[in-house]
């Protein structure tokens, strides 16, 4: 038999933030290697394992391939049809006897990394027409995106530092060297790092770990966790007594100075030091030098997200970049141009109508809805609690909450209660082996991509696409055409319009769009369908784009997916005030909500810390709960390790490689003890999306090595309230030894 020769195939790697571009070569239908693509635009050839590993995904017996309906306690094979022709004989009488609301919708963070998902997703919620709409930004991001949207204008006006160009970076609650980024990407951030160094520029890391990003910096302090608002404000505190404010070019643009200045002023460094573990000399030299350096960004991500003040805290990091002129400039903190999608680029220049929160709430605690979403950790009250409006159906779309939200247990046992359960997913896992019905998705490889949310978080910008690898099976639909049909029938349709009905809605969108000229631009589109369609439309309307002919350079589909490797779009630039969509066309410096809860952190600035918490941690290997099924990524060390500081370790009994016992809020876990001297004392840390011996799941490779779920032992009504953001670190735990079991 010949042998077949290999292909080379381009393509963006949909495993984390990073989204590096990848040189897929296959032969007779199978991934032969994976390497970087050395002519990315935007990556430039780097990659991490998580990119060899999607051969591993591809071919992963364990994912599913056609759709599963539970019968009789068991999930068995179905056809499309039969799927939903199920999902309409029970789901529709629910909402036809309890109302909209009795229906949830759940959604998991891959379907960010997949634009059929991320495009189509706003339809079913539409069609849906629920306000029980709950997403994993709640375990994550939400702060962030909150306090971004009440300064900028905007939920995902966020300002990434501009690594290429700065001079001094200060890093709080992130590990860029495992993550290559979050809500920022910034693939290859080693290679950064290290030109920023060798430049004569500074690292310095604020996090209870010394991560690896930390031992790569120039310095490093270990802060307790959940003070990182003490911390910020201390040092904006700093900046204002020693006359280190400079607003610069900004001035003009920025309200609320004088209101943030009296805000900050109870927060001496010498009050923060004692709840920080941060010396108040230490604290006055952190705000010095970031003064002083010529180009420097404040960056926080998860850390300083997932904790009571995790919105002021979010809020502050751009107060510092503000106040020392170094937000919206070259090396400092700068917002992105995407070439398409972005709601900053959209609409008068320099002026919106901002950001609401809290227009309606969840019906058991009151929680407000924030960017019409409310906190994941209320769901399971939501099915449980009766009365009007109770949840009585779910949609999961790409979601494995029973894993990633604490308080998973009684997830788990409140799904069980549900009438109905519909789950979008590649595999039966903790969450979606509970649902009556599940459709899979296809395999990355067997789609295009074009990244809609990354680009305006990207430290360069650019526009890239890549084509599927392998041609999926002739009765595997693409996802947003299950969406689409699930479109249709929440909309009273039959699922088999779901293209005609993709038609009319993207219409009705271009119309709206293009007014009096929508007939030439529906013409210009009419050669694609579904997302590409949206993509293409995206794009030419885009800061870069053609727009449909009037700018014959500009970019479109055809030319940004004929383009090798993408099209580079240039370095950050400034875009203050063009950028801004506050009511007032300014940087709103002091919004009252923040400021009201800044004074509840003051009244607690003096509270001592708890003698043991615990926080998380992130892996280059293990991004999401999935990932642990893939070999390439589930090979080497155990990573679901507790570690400790060994002064803990030694006064609570705990030897190296031991059990140990995790308990809080009345529940434990136990997991291996990896003592070390990267951890503060009193502060203990277990990785997320572990857990992996729930019955009923298929996902054979992560079972043989479970690990213990953090979550497991954290409290679900933990939450910053501004935002609803699950408090995930710095949360109170007893840990005690496990006696060995012969």
């Amino acid at each position: 038999m010949t042998e077949q020769p290999e292909t080379s195939h381009y393509r963006i790697c949909p495993l984390c933030e990073a989204c590096c571009g990848l040189e897929v070569r296959t032969a007779a239908g199978k991934v032969t290697s994976i390497r970087g693509a050395e002519y990315d635009v935007f990556s430039r050839g780097y990659l991490c394992p998580k990119a060899v590993a999607l051969k591993d995904l591809h071919e992963d017996p364990d994912r599913l391939r056609t759709p599963l309906i539970k019968r009789n306690g068991r999930h068995v094979a179905a056809s499309w049809d039969e799927a939903f022709a199920e999902i309409q004989r029970r789901l529709l009488p629910i909402i036809a006897t309890q109302g909209r609301d009795a229906v949830a919708l759940a959604l998991g963070n891959p379907a960010a990394h997949k634009m059929g998902l991320l495009l189509y997703t706003p339809r079913l919620a539409k069609a849906l027409g629920s306000k029980n709409v709950y997403s994993a930004s709640t375990l994550d991001q939400m702060p962030k995106q909150l306090s971004s949207g009440l300064m900028f204008g905007h939920w995902l006006s966020i300002a990434v530092p501009d690594i290429a160009r700065c001079d001094h970076l200060l890093i709080l609650g992130a590990n860029p060297m495992a993550s290559n980024g979050s809500l920022w990407t910034v693939p290859d951030f080693r290679g950064k790092a290290r030109a920023l160094r060798a430049r004569g520029g500074r690292i310095v890391v604020i996090d209870p770990r010394r991560s690896e990003t930390a031992a790569v910096a120039d310095a490093h302090h270990a802060i307790r966790p959940g003070a990182d608002v003490f911390l910020l404000a201390a040092m904006a505190n700093t900046l204002f007594a020693e006359g280190l404010v400079k607003l610069k070019r900004l001035e003009p643009n920025v309200n609320g100075v004088d209101a943030l200045r009296d805000a900050v002023s109870p927060f001496t460094p010498e009050r923060a030091a004692a709840r920080c573990g941060i010396a108040a000399n230490t604290i006055r030299q952190l705000a010095r030098d970031l003064a002083a350096a010529e180009r420097a960004c404040v960056y926080g991500r998860i850390g300083t997200c997932t904790q009571r003040y995790g919105t002021l805290a979010s809020w502050l990091v751009d107060v510092l970049n503000v106040l020392t002129d170094n937000l919206d400039e070259p090396g400092g903190a700068m917002f992105p141009t995407s070439a398409a999608f972005a709601h900053n680029t959209r609409g008068k220049p320099g002026v919106g109508g901002g950001i609401t929160v809290g227009r309606h709430r969840s019906r058991v605690s009151g929680a407000p809805e924030v960017f019409g979403e409310l906190p994941m950790t209320l769901l399971s009250e939501e099915i449980e609690t009766p009365g009007p409006g109770q949840v009585k159906a779910l949609i999961t779309v790409a979601s494995n909450p029973v894993l990633s939200s604490p308080g998973g247990a009684r997830l788990a046992q409140a799904l069980g209660q549900l009438d109905f359960m519909v789950s979008l997913d590649i595999y039966l896992n903790e969450t979606s082996c509970r649902a009556d019905v599940i459709l899979p998705g296809r395999s990355p490889l067997e789609d295009s991509h074009y990244d809609i949310a990354f680009p305006q978080f990207s430290d360069r910008n650019h526009a890239r696409f890549s084509a599927p690898v392998f041609r999926a099976a002739a009765d595997h639909p693409p996802e947003w055409h299950t969406m689409m049909r699930l479109v249709a029938l929440l909309r009273g349709r039959s699922p088999d319009d779901a293209l005609a009905l993709d038609d009319e809605l993207t219409g009705d969108e271009i119309r709206r769009f293009a007014g009096d000229h929508s007939h030439a631009v529906l013409q210009a589109l009419a050669g694609r369908r579904g997302p590409e369609r949206l993509v293409d439309l995206a794009l030419r309307a885009g800061p870069f784009g053609d727009q449909f002919g009037l700018e014959p350079g500009g970019l479109n589909l055809d030319k940004v997916a004929a383009a090798p490797g993408g099209v580079d779009l240039g370095e950050l630039r400034p875009r203050v005030p063009e950028v801004l969509r506050t009511p007032s066309g300014r940087i709103e410096l002091a919004p009252k909500m923040l400021l009201d809860d800044l004074r509840q952190a003051q009244a607690e600035i003096d509270t001592e810390a708890p003698a043991m918490v615990i926080i998380g941690r992130r892996d280059v290997r293990s991004n999401n709960s999935w990932m642990h099924n893939l070999p390439t990524l589930a090979k080497g060390p155990e990573r679901c390790t507790l570690l400790m500081n060994p002064a803990d370790a030694e006064s609570l009994g705990l030897r190296d490689g031991g059990p140990a016992r995790i308990s809080g809020d009345g529940r434990s876990v136990v997991a291996p003890v990896e003592i070390t001297d990267t951890m503060r004392p009193g502060v203990a840390s277990l990785p997320h999306g572990w857990g992996h011996d729930r019955p009923g799941t298929r996902m054979n490779v992560a079972a043989m090595r479970p690990g213990a779920n953090l979550n497991d032992v954290l409290d679900e009504h933990q939450r910053d309230p501004l935002s609803g953001n699950a408090v995930l670190s710095g949360v109170a735990v007893a840990i005690t030894p496990v006696a060995s079991v012969a």
